[in-house]
């Protein structure tokens, strides 16, 4: 890969991980519409390493806050509102888990198309638009119960159908039982540390049964512009986000949308 193209996806990921626009369909079609070879399996797990490296970093502090109430819950020293959420991110895990398991075959061939990567794009894009706009945003991640756990968690299981973006379906059902826009983005950040993790692994066992050339400087570079690029990007989006809502993000869904439609079809 040129140096160009390594930076250019890098970005691509970095600045699409967290925002709700979807980084997988652009992945998928950066390349296509550029006229690039794909750039493959190896280094798409590197990026992905790269905006986990950006989120684990931003959200240290409460990180650690969210492990030690988790290990008290756990060791009979109390169950806290720190800790639910703990055990919150773990449940809300489990419905993307499962489906990955028992369809990624399916969705890897059939799903990673242009056109269906503009009817979720679109689709998606509106509902965001729709929760934003009834929105009560009266609450935060901390009074989520078990039950708004697993909502989130299944209409993340949504996000494998790419075009959909993991991210804008998690603060839309966010959005929807009333929490805040910080308080959805920060839950849906948060959950994006175990399926990171775990799409990673899978990834890299797909990896490490292939016979790929692994370019390392490609890897380190786009490790590196993914987690700065993605850092800055979870840093400017929870400083805007009560501001500006979601509309610029639907507007941005609706005309990429668009545009597919008008080319691919």
């Amino acid at each position: 890969m040129e140096i160009a193209q390594i930076i250019w996806l890098a970005l691509v990921q970095g600045f699409t991980e967290f925002l709700p626009i979807s980084s997988s369909a652009h992945l998928i079609l950066v390349p296509s519409l550029l006229g690039w070879e794909d750039q493959g399996i190896t280094f798409d797990v590197a990026v992905h390493l790269g905006t986990l490296i950006a989120v684990v970093s931003y959200f240290r502090k409460d990180i650690v806050k969210l492990f030690l109430a988790w290990l008290d819950s756990i060791t009979g020293k109390g169950f806290s509102a720190e800790a639910k959420l703990a055990w919150g991110v773990v449940v809300g895990t489990i419905p993307a888990g499962l489906v990955g398991l028992l369809f990624k075959d399916y969705i890897e061939i059939y799903l990673r198309s242009p056109l269906v990567i503009a009817a979720t794009t679109i689709i998606f894009g509106l509902l965001l638009w729709y929760a934003d706009r009834r929105a009560k945003l009266i609450r935060d991640e901390l009074t989520l119960s078990w039950k708004d756990f697993t909502f989130i968690g299944a209409a993340q299981a949504l996000a494998l159908i790419p075009g959909t973006s993991r991210s804008g379906i998690t603060i839309t059902a966010g959005l929807l039982l009333g929490l805040t826009r910080t308080a959805a983005a920060r839950y849906s950040f948060l959950l994006s540390i175990p399926i990171i993790v775990l799409s990673g692994l899978a990834v890299t066992g797909d990896m490490l049964a292939s016979d790929v050339a692994i370019d390392t400087f490609a890897l380190l570079l786009g490790t590196l512009v993914a987690a700065i690029s993605a850092f800055v990007c979870i840093h400017f989006f929870l400083s805007w986000i009560n501001k500006m809502g979601m509309l610029p993000f639907v507007i941005y869904r609706l005309l990429l949308g668009l545009v597919l439609l008008w080319v691919f079809l």
